[in-house]
């Protein structure tokens, strides 16, 4: 069908134009809307078969671009597709096998090493955390990861009843947490921030580091200092509502968003300032934080099942810039703990560097570890994270 080899000819050539400056998501968008001769149908396909071959990283480098984008079609899909079957009718039989299965049949097709395969979709191998299994961390690449809400305290049953009238399916994750697909367009169906947060699933499980936190006081002293749109800020809140809550970031369209998003929760008691934490002569506030917590600029590597695009665009040398940036920012916070404060310390990273190494900063800064933890998401369709919590003394 000529419909078929027109989305794949736009593909390959959006593909050739995109150079990684922005996300993609945005940078397709703005080309759809000075481009106004795709349909909804046209525009929603082409994006597709972009992100299909984003999701294979480095991997099929020498194949072509257009088969690069049918193998990616391929791995991501779990039935038989026409658009594929047009292309490839003899790999029509094959998409309900395993990803495994997939991988095996792929590498076969083009003469290739299923490992080297694996290896390139996340070229990185050498920078992960040690807890990460590094085959299957690569692979979760080739799933659209899921979208996840952090139900609110007291709006559960709502929550379910409004998603079950609007007949979305949705996975129950414990008590507060629920899944849905990306697909989903979820604010027109609850209160986002009032009766729900979307909160990645390892973002959520931050909160368990919460628990540990053994603070003598009726009201607890917090800064989230890189608080960003203000999700950890909004967690902790409902974990404890008894707190002089302080929240700040580089830049106040940042702090714009996060005012929205306290308006809408509920959250009205708060003092914020925006600040370049990573300027040793930035001025901090007095040193009476019972709990600071830092969720700093990192490389994103654990949300790249999300923006694909990364895998073939991030520089290794950004890796380096985000570890000093974040001991930058560390070195300056931490002078603003109280005597025997906490110091919960997260990035949305899976290296080393900006993970491990960075907690033994801490440490050669007087701080004791308490616990640190790599949040595995990759095996749940959700984000890998990487948190610590260390305390003065």
């Amino acid at each position: 069908m000529k419909i078929f080899e027109h989305h794949l000819r736009n593909a390959s050539e959006l593909i050739s134009q995109y150079k990684g400056t922005i996300p993609f998501s945005a940078w397709i968008k703005n080309y759809f809307k000075e481009h106004k001769k795709f349909g909804s149908k046209d525009r929603k396909q082409i994006s597709h078969l972009c992100f299909c071959y984003f999701r294979l990283g480095k991997a099929l480098a020498k194949v072509g671009v257009d088969e690069k984008i049918l193998a990616g079609l391929f791995l991501t899909s779990n039935s038989s597709n026409d658009f594929l079957h047009y292309f490839k009718p003899n790999w029509k039989e094959q998409t309900i096998l395993s990803l495994e299965e997939k991988l095996h049949f792929i590498a076969n097709e083009f003469h290739l090493s299923e490992k080297n395969i694996i290896d390139e979709i996340f070229s990185w191998q050498d920078e992960l955390c040690a807890s990460i299994d590094p085959p299957a961390f690569s692979t979760s690449h080739l799933i659209q990861p899921d979208v996840f809400l952090r139900v609110r305290p007291g709006n559960e049953t709502k929550v379910a009843s409004k998603l079950n009238a609007a007949e979305i399916t949705f996975n129950t994750i414990g008590q507060n947490t629920l899944s849905v697909s990306s697909a989903v367009k979820i604010d027109d169906v609850i209160e986002l921030n009032k009766e729900a947060v979307i909160q990645d699933l390892s973002s959520q499980i931050v909160a368990s580091f919460f628990g540990e936190i053994n603070v003598a006081k009726k009201v607890v002293n917090v800064w989230d200092c890189c608080a960003a749109s203000g999700g950890k800020s909004i967690m902790f809140y409902d974990f404890n509502k008894n707190i002089n809550l302080t929240v700040s970031d580089i830049r106040n369209s940042i702090l714009a968003n996060l005012h929205e998003r306290f308006k809408e929760a509920g959250i009205t008691k708060y003092q914020s300032f925006t600040i370049d934490l990573s300027n040793p002569q930035a001025k901090l506030p007095a040193k009476n934080f019972d709990l600071i917590i830092a969720d700093v600029p990192c490389s994103g590597s654990g949300t790249w099942g999300r923006t694909p695009e990364q895998l073939s665009f991030f520089p290794t040398e950004k890796i380096d810039h985000y570890s000093r940036l974040q001991t930058n920012i560390t070195a300056n916070v931490v002078e603003a703990l109280a005597d025997s404060g906490y110091f919960l310390y997260i990035t949305c990273s899976v290296f080393k560097k900006e993970n491990e190494e960075a907690v033994k900063h801490l440490e050669e800064k007087g701080l004791k570890l308490i616990r640190k933890q790599t949040l595995s998401g990759y095996d749940k369709k959700a984000d890998t994270m990487f948190a610590a919590l260390l305390r003065k003394v």
